[in-house]
């Protein structure tokens, strides 16, 4: 204890810290140490910024190491204070206040510093940059008292910038060079997804554009952008995100050598073997890393040779790339470009927001470009980073994991099939094995007690789930769920559930209502919570809330599918999908009135008629005499059958008439997310009522109902509800089953989310044990939908009339 070595840490950030935490395992007791950090704060988690811009979480919810933490180690941490120079000779850490520091042995943690275009008005009064809790807190400050936001730079922290602006009640445009966002990290298809969704969320998108000068008032503070091509955007705010560059001031006057960051060798040592450095201020091998995941990695190496264990060696990174905007999937890894040498696997679906793009060469997986359904990226990245030959994989590797795994493995969840080597949390490098040990060794009963003990699932979250799944294998019933208190969004503090209960409680009737009574930060929400709350409130109080048009999508406020190309598809009502002569002529007929491209039949044995211009909606439906199917919203889309015994040889029950009953006694029903049904005739299925919402299967004695099924890339099998002898108890059921699922489950959650977050064991006892609470819900039901008007007929009707009027002939009525 007297003999110890003197450590100087110049850096309280993640990189640095994270190397005393791991040097504090392998060596408690080597080194007295010191930290030096410029900010006047302990060390909080910087992905976690976004978040707290955007107000889904407060600044002490992002502190990853109290200053208890350093009390307890013994660290002498000095906060606000920036290191002025390093003396070589005398091996000593001169501070900026004129302190000095000893050194044995000396980790530089120094970061990056954000680029400032070199432009005319880069210092006006409101031009600020976005890397640390001052910055966000300068934003946060702005967006109270200014209108106007522009960010410059499309990457990832400016999308999370203008995110976060956005949900603060600012009008925010991005400006980028590029031809499409995160043009790093996506290719076009993914960056234009990327771009069609935020635009959704009320952003506003300037690309291709080259920013010239910034624009101030006589004051000294900014009042707009000028772009090269002369154009200008008035503002009162402008962030910087379009690059870092790595802090190296401290080193290169040290005399270290530099070149784009502080040269280290394997063991992150500088050309001085006393001083090391890990994070973004370090060149390794050529490359400056900008990500956590590799300075995670830079730590557990340095800490090792600081330790004088010596084996360890970083031999760099390969990188992955999420983006933390709620509600947005989107993943990245590898060489995702491709080239004349590589093979693409490539799976599209625009309308559903799903995007894989796989790359191949020589046999092997070396990019990934992943938009909409992001489940599978960990398993990609581990094939990508082992090098794995993946051919006999080929034929399902766009189909994820849960499609390559042998016969025991099949059906499991994903973190049951997983071995103790395979990483859950690539940010911070941990392990199946780590957590699980962690959960038994030292009592480990929730997500928040995992994050503690072993950093999992603590830098950008996107783990979280697999986490949950590690602890509900391993605890079992001991598995202790967080309560669901996140946000609705950054307009409010308030959870779904307390939003629900609210409206419930205090009968509220409107949007106004609500942001009143419950205090909302902006006073007319947000693309995020305006949809949530309109749902809300007509799912609780039928016939009596108001529902807002313009808290609706696009396709809701339409009633039609919108297209890449800006039309619609048009999909008409086939009950059970029964149709007859006469309406296959109506169809015909519009199709060849209308010039309709594109006739086709769909899954749900309906048909769809694409390409049809929005000033033609109206006259569409007025043609076709038809209901709408539905097929645009979250609601009854339709209930597919098989022909049962009518006509089927295997058939025991009338399958088709059941489901046309259940789609009549559905028609128009809103829900939290689309809902699907199905009826079989027989137990061979035909209908694929196993993958249904809601999935009603014919057996000799009556009817077997299923729930929580989800077709998709995703496939979720429903699961056994009960058994029934009678058509009327079918109805009974599954309408009560969809009341509850429409009375107590999250918007935009699908029926087999709302039973995972209940438990079926719940849903059971509501539906199939209590008779007399199974009538409420369906009486409550059957209450909801009296009296509902289709959609189509209300707007051939003259209602909304506006909404079908072209854009360009509006502006010629206005002026």
């Amino acid at each position: 204890m007297m003999n110890r070595s003197k450590l100087v840490v110049v850096g309280n950030g993640m990189a640095g810290i994270r190397t005393l935490e791991e040097l504090l395992t392998l060596a408690p007791d080597r080194y007295d140490i010191t930290v030096f950090g410029a900010e006047p704060h302990p060390n909080y988690n910087r992905i976690l910024l976004s978040p707290v811009l955007a107000g889904e979480q407060d600044f002490q919810d992002i502190v990853l190491n109290p200053l208890s933490w350093y009390e307890e180690h013994g660290i002498d941490l000095r906060t606000g204070t920036p290191v002025a120079r390093i003396d070589r000779r005398r091996r000593v850490v001169v501070a900026a206040d004129g302190t000095e520091a000893p050194y044995d042995r000396l980790l530089l943690a120094t970061g990056s510093n954000p680029f400032i275009l070199p432009i005319p008005g880069r210092d006006l009064d409101g031009v600020i940059t976005y890397r640390d809790i001052q910055d966000t807190q300068k934003m946060i400050a702005a967006a109270r008292t200014q209108r106007r936001a522009v960010v410059i730079g499309g990457g990832l922290l400016g999308l999370e910038a203008a995110n976060g602006l956005k949900l603060r009640g600012m009008d925010v445009s991005v400006v980028h060079l590029g031809d499409w966002l995160l043009e790093r990290q996506l290719d076009r298809t993914a960056g234009k997804m990327l771009e069609a969704s935020l635009a959704d969320r009320g952003l506003d998108f300037l690309l291709g554009r080259s920013t010239s000068e910034i624009l101030g008032d006589d004051a000294g503070r900014v009042r707009g952008v000028r772009f090269k091509d002369g154009s200008e955007i008035e503002t009162d705010l402008v962030v910087m995100a379009v690059g870092i560059r790595p802090n190296t001031a401290l080193a290169e006057a040290a005399g270290l050598h530099c070149r784009n960051g502080v040269v280290v060798n394997d063991v992150l040592q500088t050309f001085d073997p006393r001083i090391y450095a890990v994070g973004e201020c370090v060149n390794h091998r050529g490359t400056a890393y900008g990500l956590v995941a590799p300075l995670f990695e830079m730590a557990k190496v340095a800490a090792n040779h600081l330790a004088e264990l010596g084996y360890g060696a970083y031999k760099g990174s390969v990188l992955s790339t999420k983006l933390k905007v709620t509600g947005i999937d989107l993943f990245s890894a590898g060489d995702f470009t491709g080239g004349a040498d590589t093979e693409d696997i490539v799976l599209s679906d625009p309308a559903g927001g799903v995007y894989k793009r796989l790359i191949i060469k020589d046999g092997k997986l070396v990019g990934a470009c992943l938009y909409g359904d992001t489940v599978d990226g960990a398993w990609y990245f581990k094939l990508l980073r082992e090098g794995r030959a993946i051919g006999e994989l080929r034929d399902r590797l766009m189909f994820g994991e849960s499609s390559v795994g042998d016969a025991g493995v099949q059906g499991q969840s994903r973190a049951a099939a997983m071995q103790d080597a395979d990483e859950v949390c690539g940010c911070n490098g941990v392990c199946k094995g780590t957590i699980v040990r962690a959960i038994q060794d030292q009592g480990l009963f929730t997500v928040d007690d995992v994050k503690k003990h072993t950093k999992a699932a603590s830098s950008c979250g996107s783990c979280t789930g697999l986490v949950e799944q590690i602890l509900m294998n391993t605890l079992g019933s001991n598995f202790q769920e967080a309560p669901k208190t996140k946000a609705v969004c950054g307009c409010t503090d308030h959870s779904h559930a307390a939003l629900r209960q609210a409206i419930r409680e205090h009968r509220l009737l409107s949007h106004a209502q609500v942001y009143e009574f419950m205090d909302w930060r902006t006073p007319n929400g947000c693309s995020t919570c305006r949809p949530a709350i309109n749902y809300y409130l007509i799912s609780t109080w039928p016939h009596e809330a108001v529902d807002d048009p313009q808290s609706r999508f696009i396709n809701e406020r339409a009633h039609a599918n919108i297209q890449k190309d800006g039309t619609f598809s048009v999909v008409p009502q086939m009950k059970g999908g029964v149709t007859n002569p006469d309406e296959l002529r109506r169809i015909a007929d519009v199709a060849d009135k209308y010039a309709i491209p594109m006739v086709k039949v769909t899954g749900g044995q309906r048909i769809d008629l694409l390409g049809v211009k929005k000033e033609d909606l109206v006259s569409v439906w007025r043609d076709l005499g038809m209901n709408s199917g539905h097929a645009y919203g979250k609601s009854i889309r339709t209930v597919k059958t098989c022909v049962g015994m009518e006509f089927c040889r295997f058939g025991t029950q009338d399958s088709t008439r059941m489901g046309i009953e259940l789609e009549t006694m559905l028609a128009n029903m809103w829900s939290p997310h689309k809902v699907k049904l199905a009826v079989s005739g027989c137990p061979r299925n035909c209908a694929e009522s196993g993958i249904k919402d809601v999935g009603v299967i014919a057996v000799d004695s009556g009817w077997e109902i299923y729930v929580g099924g989800n077709g998709g890339i995703k496939t979720e099998v429903a699961q056994f509800l009960a058994k029934v002898r009678t058509p009327e108890e079918v109805k009974e059921y599954a309408g009560a089953f969809l009341q509850l699922y429409r009375e107590e489950a999250w918007y935009l959650d699908r029926t087999v989310h709302y039973i995972e977050r209940v438990g079926l064991d719940y849903v059971k006892r509501r539906i199939v044990e209590d008779a007399a609470g199974r009538r409420a819900l369906h009486e409550r039901l059957l209450h909801a939908l009296q009296g509902l008007r289709d959609p189509w007929a209300e707007r051939v009707d003259g209602k909304a009339a506006r909404e079908y009027i072209p854009l360009k002939l509006v502006s010629e009525e206005i002026a």
